[in-house]
């Protein structure tokens, strides 16, 4: 076989390996696809079936269902109000669908509980077949603290759409707070001077000897230097003897 047949032969063969590994990574791309898409199924219409068909009806599709909360809405109760993800919607088998189910009409109105404490808000929507919310806190002077000051649903309401009530409750007036200040290095009067004034009790003084330090200063402190601290909170220091 002369040279140019030899060039000529080479370049067929290598055309012929690259169709047949160009039809091999498309078959094997196609399969991929095909794999993928055949683990993929549409997500059911469960709004307004009661929760055991719905969840019947789920499970034929492979996958799973989860209530994610109760709501009161027209619906009788226990059927699905709404879901997550919505009707026709693509989802892989064994992945959830999160459904809202109806609790019935409301059939109680909201109590009274502002000017209560809080936890006897809870109990008495525990009694009514109602649960506590969201519980929001906030200091103001001049309000005893753990009293409901404010709640949504407001009392009363007969148009509530959530068994859930939530509250603003009092903290009471807020304690002030400071820093700590760096007391190394201060002589130790001066040090219990500023800790005085800052409301703060000087719990425990010990002294060291043969710190290197002037005697009398201060040379380390509990807590330390940019802790937050209150008043009445205690403090100790160490001292050079």
């Amino acid at each position: 076989m002369g040279f140019r047949e030899r060039i000529q032969w080479v370049g067929r063969l290598a055309l012929l390996v690259f169709v047949l590994a160009s039809v091999a990574f498309l078959s094997a791309l196609m399969t991929m696809r095909f794999a993928i898409q055949g683990r993929e199924v549409t997500t059911p219409n469960l709004a307004g079936l009661p929760v055991a068909q719905a969840e019947r009806q789920a499970a034929s599709r492979g996958l799973y269902m989860k209530i994610e909360d109760r709501i009161y809405s027209s619906l009788p109760k226990d059927d699905v109000v709404r879901q997550s993800p919505s009707e026709g919607s693509p989802l892989k088998r064994n992945e959830w669908v999160h459904v809202v189910v109806s609790l019935g009409t409301q059939k109680v109105s909201i109590p009274q509980l502002e000017n209560r404490s809080a936890r006897a808000a809870q109990i008495e929507l525990l009694s009514e077949g109602l649960q506590a919310g969201e519980i929001s806190s906030v200091h103001l002077t001049g309000d005893t603290p753990d009293i409901v000051l404010q709640q949504d649903p407001r009392a009363g309401a007969t148009d509530a759409t959530s068994p859930h009530v939530d509250m603003l409750v009092s903290l009471g007036k807020q304690t002030p707070a400071y820093v700590m200040p760096s007391l190394e290095g201060l002589p130790r009067e001066q040090a219990e001077n500023l800790l005085v004034a800052a409301g703060l009790k000087l719990d425990k003084i010990t002294v060291l000897p043969l710190t290197g330090k002037p005697s009398g200063t201060v040379t380390s402190q509990l807590p330390l230097r940019g802790a937050r601290v209150e008043p009445g909170d205690s403090v100790e220091l160490q001292v050079a003897q």
